[in-house]
């Protein structure tokens, strides 16, 4: 179970950033369900608008 999390976590994040390989990609397109990898997509979103807002207020205090 772990390890499906993390596989997601690894090809979301590599997609976010634009380097996902093609082989991690064409395995991504072969799963059942987008539903994980669009609910990761959207957590690291937040994560990062988060992050952002974080590091902002840090700097400008």
């Amino acid at each position: 179970m772990f390890s499906r999390i993390w596989q997601i976590f690894q090809s979301t994040l590599a997609a976010f950033f634009g380097v996902q390989s093609d082989r991690n990609r064409t395995q991504d397109f072969q799963t059942n369900s987008p539903l994980p990898y669009i609910v990761m997509g959207i957590v690291l979103a937040i994560v990062l608008v988060v992050s952002l807002i974080l590091l902002v207020g840090q700097v400008l205090s």
